[in-house]
């Protein structure tokens, strides 16, 4: 492959980098920042005003962040606020297209996607959440039958949701393993990673938490803050413990003490980064057998997977969880979710969308159509 030397990537309009307001966004940029880097591209990245990311310079945007599409309902139309920072981030990404190889887009929106025949095959798409809306979908398809090879996802199960079988690539996701430590001998407590707010279901695993009378330490940014103040005052008894949003440092200190994460989502996580985070500190994973998680825990081997919303069941995977072997879970995350593994499918998704870029685009043929005419 002759490799592209300049690739730009966009980040999510929804936070700063480094705000934790983006979720697995932020992790999953600066990973395939640090790995294509490591592999001789020269990156920039493009993120709202305020953006931090480790050893990166990033290009900050001002503007109105965008709404969450995790709070739309699916026939919502579309909304951009005033001075929309997703507006302003496109507007640079068309200002300087021509100095790039490759724009690779982070954004969970429909203006991405819809621009995509508009910057002639260079622009390429990391959908990062499962089907939401139905502008979504529509904008996921339209992008796949004008341009293919443009869209990539982190699962099977995730593109599932927006009716596809084919025409996608699958990406899947990784850390960094040298800042993750295996711990062999876990305290007596229970771990829940993620965003606070309704679709990640954190009161399951509270609840889990007091029917077995093991501590539980939540971990992550507070997005609904009534949500939040909910679970309190209706699990006043459970022996939960917030910690706030931490930096990975942190996280794989506190979560590699842990029996187990516990996941809990009711919706369709795209992937879950966290499960990968756990394994890699050699905590078994309980899931919810819905989206993402599927594909990455095996299920008796480096975790359970439970019936969706079923808490007895969670519970019962939680008083067998000292069956899983917590070396089976680090060496799982070593052959599966390394950032030199999750670089040669990055590259392998380039290479296609490289050759998938000499076939004539709908805005190639929109031009010669009306050059006819």
């Amino acid at each position: 492959m002759n490799k592209p030397l300049k690739l730009l990537l966009v980040s999510t309009p929804v936070g700063p980098l480094g705000s934790g307001l983006g979720g697995g966004v932020e992790l999953t940029v600066l990973n395939i920042a640090t790995i294509l880097r490591k592999r001789g591209y020269e990156i920039t990245i493009v993120a709202p005003e305020t953006s931090q990311l480790e050893s990166f310079s990033v290009v900050e945007i001002p503007g109105e962040l965008q709404i969450l599409a995790q709070t739309k309902n699916r026939h919502d139309p579309v909304i951009l606020p005033d001075n929309s920072v997703l507006t302003n981030l496109w507007n640079y990404a068309r200002e300087v297209a021509d100095q790039y190889d490759i724009i690779v887009n982070f954004a969970y929106d429909w203006l991405p996607l819809f621009l995509t025949p508009f910057f002639k095959g260079k622009l390429i798409h990391l959908v990062s959440m499962a089907s939401l809306t139905d502008v979504m979908d529509r904008a996921v398809q339209e992008a796949i039958k004008h341009c293919p090879g443009s869209i990539a996802f982190h699962t099977h199960s995730q593109a599932e949701t927006f009716g596809l079988k084919a025409g996608y690539f699958c990406l899947s996701n990784a850390i960094e393993l040298s800042e993750y430590h295996f711990c062999k001998e876990p305290k007596n407590q229970l771990a829940w990673v993620g965003r606070i707010s309704p679709e990640k279901g954190l009161e399951d695993a509270v609840i889990a938490s007091a029917r077995t009378g093991i501590p539980l330490l939540i971990m992550g940014k507070i997005q609904d803050e009534n949500y939040w103040q909910k679970i309190i005052q209706n699990n006043s008894q459970a022996p939960i413990e917030y910690l706030g949003f931490l930096s990975t440092e942190k996280l794989q200190a506190k979560l590699g003490q842990c029996l187990a994460l516990v996941m809990t989502h009711r919706w369709i996580e795209a992937f879950g980064n966290v499960a990968i985070e756990a394994l890699a500190c050699g905590v078994p994973v309980i899931s919810y057998r819905r989206g993402g998680p599927t594909e990455i825990i095996r299920d008796g081997v480096t975790g359970w997977l439970v019936e969706p919303d079923n808490i007895n069941q969670l519970v019962n995977a939680i008083q067998k969880i000292d069956k899983i072997d917590r070396l089976a879970c680090r060496q799982q995350a070593e052959m599966e979710y390394s950032l030199d593994a999750l670089g040669d499918r990055i590259e392998q998704w380039l290479l296609e969308s490289t050759v998938n870029r000499q076939q004539p685009t709908f805005y190639d043929q929109f031009s010669r159509i009306k050059t006819r005419g």
